[in-house]
């Protein structure tokens, strides 16, 4: 005999009340088991969002540079010849677009890590009361 034929044998000669015992306790066992599934799932998606403020941070620091090498070639603009401030301008362009680089980066990574659900626990779960729902039709026929 396979293992189904066993498990079925011996469930058949069980009381109503073991099996709804033992339902139970299969139940309790498996909400348990969902809800680590679930915590594991966003603890995934917080490192990501992690990551993706991180990026926004490093976005902030280079632009907080570019505003600081802007703001020297207004200076060296105003009261150098043209070739000081031409350069200090490149500078902070290039810093600029380096922030600008990163922050749509960080956002993109924060979208990713979005928790809008669990999403492999609710399919799991769905999947378990389906299978509770055919275990439980097949022993009332």
């Amino acid at each position: 005999m396979d293992q189904d034929t066993q498990n079925s044998n011996s469930m058949r000669d069980q009381s109503t009340g073991d099996l709804v015992k033992a339902l139970s306790e299969q139940t309790s066992l498996l909400v348990r088991k969902e809800v680590d599934l679930a915590k594991a799932e966003l603890t995934e998606k917080g490192k990501k969002a992690g990551v993706g403020a991180g990026m926004f941070g490093a976005g902030g620091i280079l632009a907080l540079f570019g505003l600081a090498v802007l703001t020297a070639a207004l200076v060296a603009g105003l009261s150098e010849a043209m070739d000081t401030w031409l350069a200090a301008l490149i500078v902070g362009v290039i810093y600029l677009a380096g922030a600008g680089i990163a922050a749509l980066m960080g956002r993109e990574k924060i979208r990713e890590a979005t928790p809008l659900a669990p999403e492999q626990a609710i399919e799991t779960t769905k999947e378990d009361v389906q299978w509770a729902k055919t275990q439980i039709t097949s022993e009332t026929r």
